[in-house]
């Protein structure tokens, strides 16, 4: 078993030094937990809504700045996918993942799809997401609205992914009383229609004027939530990831070989 563990903290934007803090806080935690694998949310070094490029530029990293060592220290064990302020480039400005593996900084993904304003902020990824072996298993990487392009999380499930790591902040909307977020029903449609675990990381909190859903999850290869944020803002469960590696659901249905794309 696998044990994945969301933290779901609350940055403050454009405070650097307090991201720091909060962010290696929340991996040592996880760790601490027994985490095998640790999921922080998008953008969690910088927080999110930043106002214009010359602020997000003012708390962009480089991949090879010591924060991520600091992660990795904090974890060692473990792998850690967190979001991050991106420098690259000339310049450009990315909304990046990066990925650790036993304290080595082993792949960084830049965002493919930019929500809203977003766009007037980064320049998008130009390569596809990664499926990275890693010493926890077989990890996809996505971030935020990427999910909802069910041609990336089909790509990642034919790539052979184990487990699809999705920092996220989520704003919160409107719905109807018992319902979950309606992120979490696409991560969880999803999951279940590629076989594929997922673990999406939220944060909480409240900045300049947007509210956060706090709607951490864990769902397992079947599309079941099998972990949302507790009081202490973490989402555990233990998963099987290998179990995402068989599509078979009958005799004679297999999510994957079942496909007709000379169709599609």
């Amino acid at each position: 078993m696998t044990r994945v563990h969301c933290a779901q903290p609350a940055p403050r934007v454009a405070d650097l030094p307090n991201n720091r803090e909060l962010s290696v806080s929340a991996v040592r935690g996880a760790a601490a937990r027994g985490a095998d694998v640790i999921v922080l949310p998008e953008l969690v070094t910088s927080g999110y809504r930043l106002s214009s490029v010359a602020e997000a530029a003012s708390v962009a990293l480089t991949p090879d700045d010591p924060l991520f060592a600091e992660w990795g220290r904090a974890a060692p064990e473990s792998v850690v996918v967190g979001g991050f302020c991106e420098r690259g480039a000339g310049g450009r400005l990315h909304n990046s993942a990066a990925v650790l593996d036993r304290g080595e900084l082993v792949a960084v993904y830049r965002k493919t799809h930019l929500w809203d304003e977003e766009k007037l902020l980064f320049t998008p990824g130009s390569a596809a997401p990664p499926v990275l072996d890693t010493s926890r298993g077989r990890i996809g990487v996505l971030i935020c609205y990427d999910l909802e392009f069910p041609e990336l999380t089909r790509k990642l499930a034919l790539a052979g992914a184990d487990l699809l790591a999705v920092p996220t902040n989520w704003p919160l909307v409107p719905r109807p009383a018992g319902e979950r977020p309606p992120e979490v029903v696409i991560a969880m449609a999803a999951a279940r229609v590629n076989g594929l675990a997922i673990a999406c990381c939220d944060r909480s909190g409240t900045e300049r004027g947007t509210r956060w859903t706090e709607g951490s999850a864990v769902i397992d290869h079947e599309g079941w939530v099998r972990a949302e944020a507790d009081e202490s803002g973490c989402a555990v469960a233990d998963l099987d990831l290998t179990a995402s590696r068989t599509k078979r659901r009958t005799a004679h249905a297999d999510l994957l070989t079942d496909r007709r794309p000379e169709l599609y």
